[in-house]
């Protein structure tokens, strides 16, 4: 071998082992092919990030019309993941413009739905190339999401439930009549039962999306039969902590195969925001004070690995 090929051969190996290298501590960008197409994702690693020890994963969905990077800012998801514990992943859904992406979560939305993308194998790409780069403990896979990407949540709790133990959707419905998932999964949905984009009792929203969405109670509804929880749920009403126009009404249904339950966090005075978060626009409505999406979501989650 000549040293001209030693040098090369050499060079080949040391990229293809940069190219396997663990992630570390710290954001990422990564991409996936999927029919022929290259589709991305973020990835946050925390600090407490050890490669011996596995890690829950955390799947963060943005709104439509939105991108990745927004969902960074809009969750603060970040910041849980860091004080927790878990690595976050936010993927990125299609579109025409870069930055404004849906995810095809059923009846809903833009030209992901219009198109028919396959998110649910989106996913389980990303799900099987996060893997290949990080220690990822498989029976805690979790998944959120706002709006569109609630409804995502929702889809792939039924659709992908082999790969995700628990999903918290946050002011989204689901996007199909009926769920059928192979397993019992865990849901705690969050609802302002004032938002006007996607309204808590159906119908069309505000946006311009023009969806006719299902109603809150229709997704609890299908989850409380799909899981085999109590009809009769038990109603707890939260304090009311901030003077900030919302109170918080917990409505739980438990007893449900294998450990599970649904619960739902209506937030009464509430829009179409992630609770504990401050609204990016006024228009979308008031955001409670009272509770912390990201804490109540990751107690849940804690509480529902997969069986």
């Amino acid at each position: 071998m000549s040293l001209q090929q030693m040098v090369f051969f050499s060079l080949l190996l040391m990229l293809m082992a940069v190219g396997d290298a663990g992630l570390q501590p710290g954001d990422h960008t990564r991409t996936v092919s999927l029919e022929g197409e290259q589709r991305g994702y973020l990835v946050h690693v925390p600090p407490r990030y050890d490669a011996a020890t596995p890690m829950p994963v955390v799947l963060a969905f943005h709104g439509g019309g939105a991108n990745a990077d927004n969902m960074v800012v809009f969750s603060g998801l970040n910041e849980k993941a860091d004080q927790a514990g878990f690595i976050v992943v936010y993927p990125a859904g299609s579109g025409r413009l870069q930055r404004m992406l849906t995810f095809n979560a059923g009846n809903c939305c833009g030209h992901a739905a219009a198109s028919n993308i396959d998110d649910v194998a989106f996913t389980r790409a990303i799900l099987d190339d996060l893997a290949k780069v990080a220690n990822v403990d498989p029976r805690r896979v979790f998944a959120t999401g706002m709006s569109n990407g609630a409804m995502m949540s929702y889809r792939l709790a039924s659709e992908l439930s082999d790969r995700i133990a628990a999903i918290a959707p946050v002011s989204g419905p689901m996007g199909t009549k009926e769920c059928r998932p192979d397993r019992p999964v865990p849901v705690m949905h969050f609802h302002g039962d004032g938002d006007e984009f996607a309204p808590f009792k159906g119908g069309k929203g505000r946006g311009p999306s023009g969806t006719d969405f299902y109603s809150v109670q229709h997704s609890i509804d299908a989850w409380v039969a799909a899981n085999g929880c109590d009809k009769t749920p038990t109603t707890t009403r939260l304090v009311d902590r901030q003077d900030d126009g919302t109170t918080v009404r917990l409505v739980r249904y438990g007893s449900g195969k294998e450990g599970s339950e649904v619960v739902l966090v209506v937030i009464e005075g509430g829009g179409h925001t992630w609770p504990g978060k401050d609204p990016r626009m006024r228009s979308l409505g008031v955001s409670t004070r009272d509770i912390s999406a990201n804490d109540m979501m990751w107690e849940f989650f804690q509480q529902h690995p997969m069986k």
